[in-house]
């Protein structure tokens, strides 16, 4: 009997998510293995001998070690019995077209969001510097990859992704992708996703689908959105108070 699947990740990363999500709705029984990237866990030598790119999310399975959370999804699809075929569906041309808009994916909405999410919220927790030069090149990618979003792969009949009746796993890859925009202040991720209304009903819907899963995997992010949004206030309330209590000099 193969051993219990190992799953390695980071709840704030957005393909981590994707990957528990998989397993909860599937009911695939695994060990959840905490590898915090803001405390470099992902760069210990443990881990490099699970996933020597010292990426997650990263799986073993036995002796099977993969990396990179579509190829893990997919594999997990195949490798464990009874999963509904609306995930991964076995008719071929559909199937093409789920991994068409999986590789689109990672050049252009994760791509948008995370260099967005990092460059104006995220950045200093795993030590990297706020660059707002950075932010306004990758707003401009997510707010394109938005659009195709909005006008291709939500332009189908059907609630989810590729006018699907129920969601696949490009739904829960991508979904998981832009809950990333939950960490930021409620303001601007309005002003990000509310021309898009496609794309919030169909976040609306897939939550909807996956539940209580789907809360339960994005908690992580309501927690960080309540850290963030109690310092956003603690710096405003500290630059509307009088000059002489923030220790500044009256002049004389």
């Amino acid at each position: 009997m193969m051993e219990k699947l190992k799953v390695f990740a980071d709840r704030m990363s957005q393909p981590s998510r994707a990957v528990l999500l998989f397993c909860r709705l599937n009911g695939i029984d695994i060990e959840e293995i905490k590898v915090d990237i803001s405390k470099g866990h992902h760069l210990s030598s443990e881990f490099r001998e699970v996933n020597p790119l010292q990426k997650v999310p990263a799986i073993v399975h036995g002796s099977f070690n993969l990396s990179e959370s579509h190829a893990i999804i997919v594999y997990l699809n195949s490798a464990f019995p009874g999963i509904s075929d609306h995930w991964y569906p076995s008719v071929i041309f559909r199937r093409a077209k789920i991994n068409s808009l999986m590789d689109w994916h990672h050049s252009n909405l994760r791509h948008g969001t995370v260099n967005y999410v990092v460059n104006t919220v995220l950045g200093p927790a795993t030590g990297r510097p706020l660059n707002p030069k950075a932010a306004a090149e990758a707003e401009k990618v997510l707010f394109s990859s938005l659009s195709k979003l909005e006008d291709i792969w939500l332009n189908g009949d059907g609630r989810f992704l590729l006018g699907g009746s129920q969601p696949s796993i490009a739904d829960l890859s991508m979904v998981c992708e832009l809950m990333q925009l939950e960490v930021l202040d409620e303001k601007n991720r309005s002003r990000i996703l509310s021309p898009y209304k496609k794309v919030l009903q169909w976040i609306d819907d897939t939550r909807a689908a996956t539940n209580p899963h789907f809360e339960e995997v994005h908690n992580i992010l309501y927690r960080a959105k309540k850290k963030f949004e109690q310092q956003r206030s603690r710096v405003a309330e500290t630059w509307t108070e009088p000059s002489d209590k923030r220790g500044g000099h009256s002049k004389m």
